[in-house]
């Protein structure tokens, strides 16, 4: 069993970590198997949460709005899980988002991990979901909160304290650390120019928009101008 370990959940706007945001980071320090220090927050990420996530998660913009730039926000997170592997339900999602937001503001972030999802597959199959929702109801583990960060990061710890009981003798080497592998896609930040074709877009055809466009990535610029010109059309000089 590892002495020390972060249980880590991301709240997102979407799947794809290139092109959606991190909501909320929520994570547990726990060290031979007490919660000894712990980590969240919201992050402001300068525009409107979709509905459907909202619906989900229960963030709300206001909540968002009162968040931390997400520099900020991960700064505060790598100070506090230091070097420990992480831990969580289908941990890959959550580390490819970090490992991508990092590497976008230049900074790596290489680490062991460990998947109770992987678990679950490799010694429930027999079971119809492997959720974290429905793993919980399978072991009787409470969870107060659906679908927010540091809920379900230590719902996740709890998960595998239950794996760990039933089934580490049968194959101690699957509960360790295993690297964790993402590959990273590089985002340029928005041109000068892209921001002021957007600019001149948004004026033209008085559009309101809670976009920061200095936050934009030079994808997600582009996409914007593709959307607006399909949506209202081009300038007419």
């Amino acid at each position: 069993m590892t002495e020390e370990i972060i249980a880590l959940d991301l709240e997102t706007t979407g799947l794809n970590p290139r092109t959606d945001q991190i909501l909320e980071l929520g994570a547990a320090r726990i060290r031979n198997g007490r919660v000894e220090d712990t980590y969240a927050a919201f992050i402001n990420i300068g525009k409107k949460i979709p509905e459907f996530i909202v619906g989900l998660t229960g963030i709300t913009d206001e909540m968002a709005e009162g968040g931390l730039p997400l520099g900020e926000a991960l700064d505060g997170f790598l100070d506090f899980c230091g070097e420990a592997p992480i831990l969580g339900h289908n941990i890959l999602f959550d580390y490819s988002f970090l490992k991508q937001k990092l590497a976008n503001a230049g900074r790596n972030f290489d680490r062991e991990g460990i998947d109770t999802l992987a678990l679950a597959k490799k010694f429930l199959p027999e079971l119809p979901s492997r959720t974290l929702e429905a793993l919980c109801l399978h072991y009787g583990i409470s969870q107060e909160k659906k679908h927010r960060a540091y809920e379900d990061a230590l719902s996740a710890y709890h998960l595998y304290e239950c794996l760990s009981r039933e089934f580490f003798s049968v194959s101690p080497v699957a509960f360790e650390p295993k690297q964790l592998v993402y590959q990273v896609k590089k985002e340029s930040p928005v041109t000068i120019s892209q921001k002021r074709y957007l600019n001149d877009l948004i004026k033209y055809h008085r559009i309101e928009t809670d976009a920061v466009l200095e936050k934009l990535t030079k994808s997600e610029a582009s996409r914007m101008i593709d959307n607006i010109i399909s949506q209202y059309g081009k300038i007419k000089r």
